[in-house]
């Protein structure tokens, strides 16, 4: 039976030219996913995904994939569609009101949307570390004044925030420049910035084009796979096919290399369709990356942590508070809660139920 999947794919920038009028004559520009017409009425399960990072591309580029999840949501009354997006800070709002049922988010967005109560933390996509990348010899303590690229509310800015104040900079030391992370290694060879904070693949692309760009500083990161807490509510059984779903793709790709290399392809093709720019690691590289940050974590997708208190996440909770970050109604115990969330638990213990080890992906 072939997948009932739907990729929704539109142009890309930060903002779109198309426009409202407001009522004292400004124009507020409409965001580029306001055209994927999500609602929080609708029947289908609307996927948040970031093909613009590994390997969290990869993952939704096998789930996308999966048959046998797609059928199953179907008869659930839940047609998958998967929505890209340049980076998880853009899904909290449709989140937090219900116009996305799930989504592949980093860890500072993460914390953000389940801070605030909106989302359950199923499980990780990711373990590794987000970078600052620079020219030259320039060491972090000599970023003052300097142009940094940068995606606002993402695991690259936290590390971009830690990493000045190692060295008692704060973000009015230097010039932060809004940008996307697929525009970020060649800004920095152009001479346009100084340096960015990004996660992969950007980083290895970076240092590729050039030997004098250096990681002058690294910060510990994850990914996660999040779930709307009203949606898992509503329909629990929708929310643990589509948990069995993300088994499923981290399983297949460890079963073999020629597994992770097809999931590169696929990861590939769906940055162009969404970028309309070429890929530019070779998938050796994307398959290392993925391999490095998912596959080879042993824990994962599984969380562990000490009960109530993830070291990383909680540290970064207090960092972000520290720095204003978290809203003022943002509290710590509703993060704890959204890690005690058992999707992830009932379905490996039902594995015949879910069948996380069986295959059936479109090409």
């Amino acid at each position: 039976m072939k997948a009932d999947f739907r990729w929704r794919f539109f142009s890309t920038g930060a903002l779109l030219t198309a426009a409202l009028l407001l009522p004292a004559g400004q124009v507020l520009a409409e965001a580029y996913f306001d055209r994927y017409g999500l609602s929080p009425t609708s029947p289908p399960l609307d996927l948040g995904i970031q093909p613009l990072g590994y390997p969290s591309g990869l993952i939704s580029a096998v789930m996308s994939r999966d048959r046998l999840m797609t059928e199953q949501l179907a008869k659930l009354g839940h047609p998958l569609k998967a929505h890209p997006f340049q980076r998880g800070a853009d899904m909290l709002s449709l989140l937090a009101d219900q116009r996305l049922e799930a989504g592949l988010l980093g860890d500072v967005p993460t914390i953000l949307s389940a801070a605030t109560g909106d989302v359950l933390i199923v499980g990780l996509v990711k373990q590794t570390s987000t970078s600052i990348v620079a020219k030259g010899e320039i060491q972090v303590r000599n970023l003052a004044g300097k142009r940094i690229g940068y995606v606002e509310n993402s695991s690259a800015h936290h590390t971009l925030l830690q990493g000045l104040a190692s060295t008692k900079l704060t973000e009015n030391d230097v010039t932060l420049v809004p940008m996307r992370v697929d525009d970020m290694p060649n800004a920095l060879a152009r001479g346009e910035i100084d340096a960015f904070a990004a996660w992969e693949p950007a980083p290895s692309i970076a240092l590729s084009q050039n030997d004098k760009h250096r990681i002058v500083f690294r910060g510990l990161s994850s990914d996660y796979f999040v779930i709307s807490r009203s949606f898992e509510k509503h329909d629990p059984e929708a929310a643990r096919v589509l948990v069995a779903g993300f088994v499923r793709s981290i399983e297949w790709m460890r079963r073999s290399q020629k597994n992770t290399e097809l999931a590169a392809r696929w990861a590939i093709a769906d940055v162009e369709k969404f970028s309309g720019k070429p890929a530019t690691l070779p998938i050796s590289q994307i398959v290392a990356i993925t391999r490095r940050e998912i596959l080879n974590v042993p824990s994962a997708p599984t969380i562990i942590s000490s009960p109530g208190s993830p070291p990383v996440l909680r540290s970064e909770f207090t960092f972000l508070q520290g720095k204003n970050k978290i809203p003022k109604h943002g509290d710590w115990e509703k993060v704890v809660t959204a890690l005690n969330y058992d999707g992830l638990e009932r379905v490996m213990s039902d594995q015949r139920k879910y069948q996380t080890k069986q295959f059936d992906y479109a090409e």
